[in-house]
């Protein structure tokens, strides 16, 4: 599902044309983690965020972006951004709302296409805080959208020919985070709302 719900975002909300700028939160993820690779596929220019050094790295040298930040390491975002896109942002495939998505709509090119795919910034906060930037929307002509995989059902088959073929060629690099035993489940879901896995989060129970 995870890697089904990268294609149907990028490729169908997002439309992506050769050449653009795309960001990705969360890009380690098992979502994000496809997106940037599609993108690379597609000729644009990549950049995700993630939330330590091993990601960031694993991003950059492993996953093929352009470029990465760890995103608890800036003290503003806005300036962040600025840095990694001082033209504009066409794309942003949103995996964590809150303040990234806010800096986004600042840093967005005119006619920029936003895929909101996930809130887990917003995930257990006490005191929900409001997107102060929705405005860029207008002047900008944004386009951003929420979606489900299952809305694009019709989608699964061209999916699964085009990244097995993908996979086959080495142009798409899939990583799990295994845990070992149903022993360990629990830490392994704790660890989901801490940032602790890379990719998609397994469990291994047993072989047969």
């Amino acid at each position: 599902m995870p890697g089904f719900t990268a294609y149907a975002g990028f490729f169908e909300v997002c439309s992506p044309k050769k050449g653009e700028h795309v960001f990705v939160s969360a890009a380690s993820g098992a979502v994000g983690q496809l997106v940037g690779q599609f993108a690379k596929l597609m000729g644009c220019y990549v950049v995700g965020s993630a939330g330590n050094k091993q990601k960031v790295d694993l991003l950059k040298h492993k996953l093929g972006f352009d470029d990465a930040f760890n995103y608890k390491e800036e003290h503003d975002f806005d300036v962040a951004l600025k840095r990694h896109f001082p033209d504009g942002i066409d794309i942003y495939f949103d995996n964590v709302g809150g303040d990234m998505l806010d800096a986004v709509l600042g840093n967005m090119k005119v006619h920029g296409r936003i895929a909101v795919c996930g809130m887990i910034a917003q995930t257990g906060v006490q005191s929900e805080q409001g997107i102060k930037n929705l405005y860029q929307l207008v002047p900008k002509r944004i386009s951003m959208k929420g979606f489900l995989q299952s809305d694009y059902l019709h989608l699964h088959p061209q999916f699964l020919e085009s990244t097995i073929n993908f996979i086959k060629e080495g142009k798409i690099v899939y990583i799990e985070d295994i845990a070992e035993g149903l022993e360990n489940a629990p830490s392994a879901l704790v660890g989901l709302f801490h940032g602790k896995n890379v990719g998609k989060q397994v469990v291994h129970i047993c072989d047969e």
